[in-house]
């Protein structure tokens, strides 16, 4: 005896529906039957292929070495002790230290470099997207604001395949007071291209995370690059006049009004 299928059942909107606008969370999807609507069904997977390709694409350091140039900053390649993509992610350790060439190099420049009030790292991390997009609107008017108040600025290191720790060693190497990383975020669904800032004074090997302070969701649709470079600026200030970071060095602290004009301690 056949039997005839049942009906599909009409999806059913959400009471939450109305949430929606105040966050890009999924929220208030519907329900079709026991189920997801077709076209929250489909938009997760798109969204899960765009995470999936952000951490697999190619940072384009040349490209990044033009904007940097275009916007007047100073910058330099280097190499972390990964040298692959697999291996970065496989190997989290490599990513943390600089490979011997590059090690080398740092230390060879220390003479001109060291001693300086801030060092930056950009890297793609896990989010090339994110590095290619928001790092340099984010560096040019950080940069421009620490110059103004008096920072030496070491050039920009770029640096495939890094880790936060990485601006650690590189403190030891260039003995600079405060160290910054730009790099991509671990990607969530529905946002690829994020990216994060963390800052440590007076890095070193002794370092732990607890030492550092982080900017994240730098995109334009989160914390857009322009207000992203105001909290660092706020932050880095801050730190130079304190003597620290991480959990010592609160936010609102960071952003009165005496800490943003603040030089750099003696």
């Amino acid at each position: 005896m056949l039997s005839c299928p049942e009906p599909s059942l009409p999806a059913r909107p959400d009471p939450w529906t109305a949430l929606r606008v105040h966050t890009p969370a999924r929220i208030a999807l519907g329900r079709a039957g026991g189920s997801l609507p077709t076209a929250a069904r489909l938009d997760f997977l798109l969204a899960h292929a765009r995470a999936r390709d952000a951490v697999q694409a190619a940072f384009d350091v040349g490209a990044l070495e033009q904007a940097l140039g275009a916007a007047g900053i100073d910058h330099v390649r280097a190499a972390s002790g990964a040298t692959d993509r697999a291996t970065y992610l496989a190997r989290p350790d490599l990513g943390r230290r600089f490979a011997e060439a590059s090690r080398r190099d740092l230390a060879a420049r220390a003479p001109d470099w060291g001693g300086r009030d801030l060092a930056v790292i950009v890297s793609d991390g896990l989010s090339a997207p994110a590095a290619q997009r928001h790092a340099v609107p984010t560096l040019e008017p950080l940069l421009a604001r620490l110059t103004a108040a008096g920072w030496r600025v070491a050039p920009v290191l770029l640096v495939p395949f890094a880790r936060v720790k990485l601006q650690d060693e590189l403190g030891a190497l260039l003995r600079c007071r405060t160290s910054l990383v730009l790099l991509g975020e671990r990607p969530g669904l529905g946002v690829p291209d994020s990216l994060g800032a963390y800052l440590t004074f007076g890095p070193g090997p002794g370092r732990t995370d607890a030492d550092r302070n982080c900017v994240s969701n730098i995109r334009p649709e989160g914390l857009p690059p322009a207000a992203a470079a105001e909290r660092l600026a706020g932050l880095l200030l801050a730190a130079a006049r304190l003597g620290r970071s991480g959990t010592s060095l609160k936010e609102d602290a960071a952003l009165a009004g005496d800490a943003k004009l603040s030089p750099p301690v003696p």
